[in-house]
């Protein structure tokens, strides 16, 4: 079925595959988020079918909402205190219940040449998340340039499923993007929006957890900075996979090798580099994250950027991610 829709992906006429050229070059490190306060959260039970991450907590719905709500506010707090220009999306006045709305890393990221990708969700609920209209209305007003609206699928789209950074990790400079295969990262869907991007090189492969499950997105196992990558190597089951995405790492990244242990215990695969004030780099990171990395790979890490931890316990325990997925970068030019 995948290698189907691939073939039929590649058969369309190029005419309708427009590549959507950088008309400058975009660098690995964003300066500016996208944060969406988690007015609604819970525990998602559409999500919860195959992210094994997500946890019940025995406290009542209230508790956890608030609980979240603090810990979502003194991380935004503590990323501008460093200089990242955080832009907070509130509560939608639609009514609908979004429990995972604090992860728009999913349905929407951003690039230099002003365009604002927009993704296919693997479920009804988070679908409901993609508020494009208020996210436009949220960027000019602070700024920045929308150019175009570009939709990587079709909004109602039940197959082809791309769910944003969420499964696609980039290597910006050198036009790169890694994937792992799962019910949220369709090949198909994966492959058009490569083309369409002008990407140069496309790293599919296949993972699994301890439980033999494929990890359900990508930026949960791996992340990749500025001169280092975080990625366990483990989860990669088929060796030729792993090997060559290895290779193509090493190319131009520190490796910083993680176990499956340290990705379900703790998120430090989820982690994110941006750049603060006076252009220092930053690693973005739960407190889990950070106690969970070893001390060499602790002081790795430190080579290329200052860690910025953030206590999230609530937030990886019932939602199932952490810090990365709670940042949506800002690559938008400026009209002021």
């Amino acid at each position: 079925m995948q290698a189907q829709a691939i073939a039929a992906a590649d058969a369309q006429p190029q005419e309708n595959l427009e590549p959507l050229w950088l008309r400058a070059r975009q660098g690995q490190l964003a300066r500016a988020v996208v944060m969406v306060r988690p007015h609604d959260f819970a525990f998602n039970e559409q999500t919860g079918a195959d992210n094994v991450f997500q946890h019940r907590l025995q406290l009542p719905p209230a508790q956890v909402t608030a609980r979240a709500l603090a810990e979502f506010d003194a991380m935004a707090q503590r990323l501008r205190d460093r200089g990242v220009e955080v832009l907070v999306l509130e509560k939608s006045p639609d009514g609908y219940p979004t429990p995972d709305a604090v992860f728009p890393n999913n349905w929407f990221s951003t690039s230099v040449d002003g365009s604002l990708h927009v993704y296919p969700m693997h479920t009804l609920n988070r679908r409901r998340e993609r508020r494009v209209e208020e996210l436009c209305q949220l960027l000019l007003s602070h700024g920045y340039e929308v150019e175009q609206v570009v939709w990587a699928g079709h909004p109602l789209e039940e197959e082809l499923i791309l769910e944003g950074t969420g499964v696609m990790v980039f290597d910006h400079p050198r036009k790169r993007v890694y994937a792992a295969r799962s019910q949220r990262c369709h090949p198909g869907a994966l492959y058009r929006y490569a083309r369409r991007r002008g990407l140069e090189a496309v790293h599919l492969f296949d993972t699994v957890d301890s439980r033999g499950v494929p990890i359900y997105h990508t930026n949960v196992m791996m992340s990749v900075g500025e001169g280092f990558a975080v990625i366990c190597s483990e989860s990669l089951h088929r060796p030729e996979q792993r090997r060559q995405v290895l290779s193509a790492l090493g190319e131009h990244h520190e490796v910083i090798d993680i176990s499956l242990a340290q990705v379900e215990r703790s998120f430090c695969g989820n982690i994110l580099q941006l750049r603060g004030a006076g252009g220092q780099p930053l690693i973005a990171m739960s407190e889990q994250a950070w106690n969970g990395f070893t001390p060499a790979q602790q002081k790795m890490l430190e080579r290329h950027g200052q860690p910025v931890v953030n206590p999230i316990p609530t937030i990886e325990a019932v939602g199932g991610g952490s810090c990365r997925c709670m940042l949506a970068e800002l690559f938008l030019p400026r009209i002021r």
